[in-house]
């Protein structure tokens, strides 16, 4: 059977998929770039909330962009395409930056930020937090740091050794995404997450679903033997969170109890105000 001439790329030469893919990969590239130049970077806020009684335990702080239209860009329209370059550092930088200024300016909240393993090794973002944990180390005491699963799987050892310098500074560190990827359970061990946040996908559908039924019971059965605060993430029905509650998930996230928002919701809401 004769193959189509256009069955077969010349070579050097790339599909017109690709070529799609690469322009807009360069357009998003050159939006971030555009937006941090601008300093049009801001923090949407969503609560965790205590399954025992829906009040929040704390928020975490989801960088967003601003395009020049005024839109607001969440991260999973960009995080991907900057997340190995040094521009995605530099995503990681202006979060840590807006998080710790909220944190100063909210005496009573607790926030949790992102961050890439990769920052560890960043020198800007760690002069950051090392320069704010020495002028105001009662702060930083509320600060939680978010790092993904995959993230940290990267480079174990020294995400284990960055966490005990600064966990004896008083901040906490939360293992997120737990269950997407391929934690080994030794490193899992030499870790000491304080907070664990399963991933979104064993929360979906749980009430009618026995594999993540089975699933989740499982991994809140690590969380507990490693002493660690048990997040389920994306919780988005009544369904889900009462059966998370029942289970005896700690904390609960997810848009049936809040979506992101960059209205800072604890200056409107008297029990946010009070947790």
């Amino acid at each position: 059977m004769r193959r189509a001439k256009h069955d077969v790329m010349e070579p050097g030469l790339e599909s017109p998929l690709d070529v799609a893919m690469t322009t807009r990969a360069r357009g998003t590239l050159a939006m971030v770039e555009q937006s941090l130049a601008r300093g049009d970077v801001v923090l949407a806020f969503q609560p965790v909330v205590q399954s025992a009684n829906g009040r929040p335990a704390f928020y975490e702080g989801l960088i967003r962009l601003i395009d020049e239209t005024g839109r607001v860009i969440p991260a999973r329209d960009f995080i991907n395409a900057v997340e190995d370059q040094d521009i995605g550092r530099q995503i990681d930088c202006a979060s840590l930056q807006l998080g710790l200024r909220t944190l100063k300016a909210n005496p009573s909240l607790r926030l949790s930020i992102n961050m890439s393993a990769r920052s560890v090794g960043y020198p800007r973002w760690m002069n950051i937090l090392r320069k704010f944990t020495r002028q105001h180390p009662y702060v930083v005491e509320r600060l939680i740091l978010e790092i993904t699963e995959s993230s940290a799987m990267m480079m174990p050892e020294i995400v284990a050794i960055f966490m005990e310098e600064l966990q004896d500074k008083g901040i906490t560190f939360a293992l997120d995404d737990f269950g997407a990827g391929y934690t080994a359970f030794r490193h899992l061990k030499n870790f000491c997450f304080d907070i664990v946040k399963i991933d979104g996908q064993f929360s979906r559908g749980i009430e009618d679903d026995p594999d993540n039924q089975v699933l989740m019971e499982a991994l809140l059965s690590l969380g507990r033997h490693f002493d660690m605060l048990v997040v389920a993430e994306a919780v988005e029905t009544a369904a889900e969170a009462a059966w998370l509650t029942r289970m005896g998930i700690d904390c609960q996230q997810g848009y049936f109890h809040a979506a992101p928002t960059v209205k800072p919701p604890w200056r409107t809401d008297p029990v946010a105000r009070r947790a």
